[in-house]
C-alpha cells in the first residue's frame, strides 16, 4: 500500500464551523453532535449500510411533531450541531418543514441526503435555501467501478460527483463522506485529488461490523495504520477527521502534530433512530432507552450506558491502560460490534496489540 508523500495543492478555502468551540461545551452534559436519523427507507442497496435501508418507510418512525419536539430538546440541551440522516431523509414529506425548525433554534444544521432521484433538480437549493449550513455525500471510490459495486446502483458514482460539485456551488459547507474497507483503501489518495477544489472536509469513516457491514471488509490493523500515518503526514486542501477511528488522534500526537479535542461515541456524540432510540452513534447500536418515554437530556446525560462511555477509567484493555485513552480511547462501536461490551479494548488498533504485548513481557 503506497499512500505517504502525497501533496495537494490548490484548493477551496477549508471553512470552520464558527459556532462549536469544543471548550465552551461540557460534553457530560450536551453533546456536540447529535445526529438524527429521520427515516430508513431508502432504494440503494448499500452493502455496507449500517441502517439496513428499506424501500418503504417504517410505520413507527418519529412524528412531525415528535420531531419538533425533539428538535427543542436538543436545542436546549446546549447542542452546537444538528444533522439529519437516513436512510434517505427526502423519502419523508415533512423534510423542509423539520429542517427549517432545526435551523431556527440556531444550531448549525447538517443535511445528508441519499443521492437519489429525489436530489434531482433543484433539491439542493431549496435545502440550502432552508439555511442548512452542511451538506454530507458519500462517495465510497474514485471511479464508478468501486463505488458504484458499494452502492448497488449502476451509474451512482456519475450522479454522486454530479451532486458534490452541484452543493460546491451554493452557500452550504460541503463535506463528503467515505466509507473505508478493504474493498477501497487503495483508492484514498485518488478521492483525495477527486475532492480538490470542491469540498470543505473529508470524513473517513473506518467500518464497523453493524447493519450490512461484513467483518470480511475490515481494514487489518496494519493497513489502518498505514492509512491513518498517512493522513496525518499529507497536506490535504480540505480538512479531514475520522470516524470509528480515534487513533487519529494517538497518531498525530506520536508524530508531535497538533491534537484537537475530539468526539467519540456517547461522549461529544449522540444519536436518535428514526424510532427513537437513543444511542451513543449509528455505528453502536446499544439503546439507552427512547424519546417517546424520557427526555434525550436525561438518558445523554444520566444513562449507565452514556456515563461509562465518558469514563476513561472503565474502558478494558488494552485501551484503558493505554498511554493515550484520554485522547483516543479506542472505537466503542468496534469493541461493542466484535466483543459485544462497548468498553471492551478496541480489538482492531494495533497499537494497541504492541502496547499489551510490551506490559506483558515487562511485567
Amino acid at each position: 500500500m503506497e499512500l505517504r508523500g502525497s501533496s495537494l495543492a490548490g484548493h477551496r478555502q477549508a471553512r470552520t464551523i464558527s459556532n462549536s468551540p469544543f471548550g465552551m461545551l461540557d460534553f457530560s452534559l450536551a453533546p456536540l453532535t447529535l445526529a438524527w436519523e429521520v427515516t430508513r427507507a431508502c432504494p440503494l442497496r448499500c452493502v455496507h449500510c449500517r441502517a439496513e435501508a428499506q424501500p418503504n418507510p417504517d410505520q413507527n418512525e418519529l412524528t412531525t411533531e415528535e420531531g419538533f419536539a425533539l428538535i427543542d430538546d436538543v436545542a436546549a440541551m446546549g447542542t452546537k450541531v444538528f444533522v439529519v440522516t437516513g436512510g434517505d431523509p427526502l423519502a419523508r414529506s415533512d423534510i423542509h418543514i423539520l429542517l427549517t425548525k432545526a435551523v431556527s433554534t440556531g444550531m448549525h444544521v447538517g443535511f445528508s441526503p441519499s443521492v437519489t432521484g429525489r436530489l434531482r433538480g433543484d433539491a439542493l437549493d431549496r435545502i440550502t435555501d432552508i439555511g442548512v449550513g452542511t451538506i454530507h455525500i458519500s462517495l465510497d471510490g474514485a471511479g464508478p467501478e468501486t463505488h458504484d459495486r458499494f452502492r448497488g446502483v449502476p451509474g451512482h458514482f456519475a450522479r454522486t460527483v454530479q451532486a458534490i460539485q452541484k452543493a460546491a456551488g451554493l452557500s452550504a459547507r460541503v463535506q463528503v463522506a467515505t466509507t473505508v474497507s478493504k474493498h477501497n483503501f487503495y483508492e484514498l489518495q485518488a478521492i483525495a485529488k477527486l475532492l480538490d477544489g470542491l469540498v470543505d472536509s473529508w470524513t473517513l469513516f473506518f467500518l464497523v461490523v453493524t447493519g450490512r457491514a461484513n467483518s470480511k471488509d475490515m481494514l487489518t490493523p496494519t493497513d489502518e495504520e498505514e492509512i491513518l500515518r498517512w493522513l496525518a503526514t499529507t497536506d490535504f486542501p480540505f480538512h479531514v477527521r475520522t470516524v470509528e477511528a480515534p487513533q487519529y488522534r494517538r497518531v498525530r500526537a506520536q508524530l508531535g502534530l497538533p491534537v484537537a479535542p475530539g468526539v467519540t461515541d456517547g461522549n461529544g456524540f449522540c444519536f436518535i433512530s428514526h424510532i427513537g432510540d437513543v444511542q451513543p452513534s449509528g455505528f453502536l447500536p446499544a439503546t439507552a432507552g427512547n424519546i417517546r418515554n424520557e427526555p434525550i437530556s436525561s438518558l445523554y446525560r444520566h444513562s449507565q450506558l452514556f456515563t461509562s462511555l465518558r469514563d476513561p477509567n472503565q474502558l478494558g484493555d488494552p485501551c484503558g491502560s493505554c498511554e493515550f485513552a484520554k485522547i483516543c480511547g479506542g472505537s466503542r462501536a468496534r469493541a461493542w460490534a466484535v466483543t459485544g461490551n462497548p468498553l471492551a479494548g478496541d480489538p482492531t488498533c494495533e497499537y494497541g496489540a504492541k502496547f499489551a504485548s510490551h506490559s506483558v513481557h515487562n511485567r
